[in-house]
């Protein structure tokens, strides 16, 4: 159908300046274009919805432009898996996932929050005062569900080896066969260079950077939503001091009920994700949205 045919075309292909049609605005146009003299728009969403058209809505996506990116994500992939270049990980063996969230601010508001009550929700008072920001590093012991995190003030080289010591400082790591470090390519950590530094101070660890736009593979993003969601949103601290004790207690808390993560995401998957980019051809930045 014509309709249908229009709702999934841009509105600039039709010289109309938005971003993206609304059930409104389609109704408006395909009426101007004649393909209709008179449409309702329950009647336009009806046809719509036969189809699961909703112009009205976007979902930002990228493309990897990673050349090795198969590789990279697979042996991450296999470590989830207990696997290394084909052989089961020994049970003196682990896997630490580890980033940074940077720019965690403490906004304190000018008026005190209201807590909830019948029929009211939180009242979070628009206005605030910065009071400073922190980068949380965090590692996450994938398999056993353990985590460490710190708040530096700001991010690098020697903040995020102090996050390295903090864990290969402990057991069962110290002691470890081995301790593969999974992490994605920030200026902290990136490259062959870090992979010197951190192997020869700490004959054991073994860096597993990700593939480029491969942040998603790395499961301590998983605890980064949730702190997001749990302890950071909505951001009410009075002082720096407070978002460090909030998030260094919520370690705890997570930490005593955590299970490993269902990671759903399989070599089996990649290999669909592959086969369906290896149809399409990227842009002159790889990127697309």
């Amino acid at each position: 159908m014509q309709v249908k045919a229009l709702a999934c075309e841009l509105p600039a292909t039709h010289h109309v300046p938005l971003s993206r049609w609304s059930l409104d605005e389609l109704r408006q146009e395909v009426r101007r274009a004649g393909l209709v003299a008179q449409i309702s728009g329950t009647t336009l969403w009806r046809w719509l919805h036969e189809e699961a058209i909703r112009p009205w809505q976007h979902r930002c996506w990228i493309f990897p432009r990673d050349p090795d990116f198969a590789r990279k994500a697979g042996q991450i992939l296999d470590l989830y898996q207990r696997q290394w270049q084909g052989q089961a990980l020994q049970e003196d063996e682990f896997v630490v996932s580890t980033d940074e969230k940077t720019s965690i601010q403490a906004r304190r508001r000018l008026h005190t929050t209201v807590p909830p009550g019948p029929q009211r929700p939180m009242k979070v008072e628009h206005e605030y005062e910065r009071k400073g920001a922190w980068v949380y590093l965090a590692a996450w012991d994938v398999h056993r569900a353990k985590l460490f995190g710190r708040c530096e003030a700001k991010s690098g080289i020697v903040p995020f080896d102090r996050l390295v010591a903090q864990v290969m400082g402990q057991e069962p790591y110290r002691s470890a066969r081995r301790v593969f470090w999974i992490m994605d390519n920030g200026s902290s950590h990136r490259g062959e260079r870090s992979v010197q530094r951190l192997q020869s101070r700490y004959e054991t660890v073994r860096v597993i950077h990700g593939p480029v736009h491969g942040s998603w593979l790395n499961q301590i993003e998983v605890y980064f939503s949730i702190i997001q969601r749990k302890v950071l949103t909505p951001n009410d601290f009075p002082n720096l001091e407070a978002v460090a004790d909030r998030l260094e207690h919520f370690e705890r808390r997570y930490e005593a009920m955590a299970k490993p993560f269902e990671w759903k995401f399989t070599r089996n998957d990649l290999a669909e994700l592959m086969h369906r980019l290896d149809r399409h051809s990227p842009t002159e930045n790889a990127l697309a949205a």
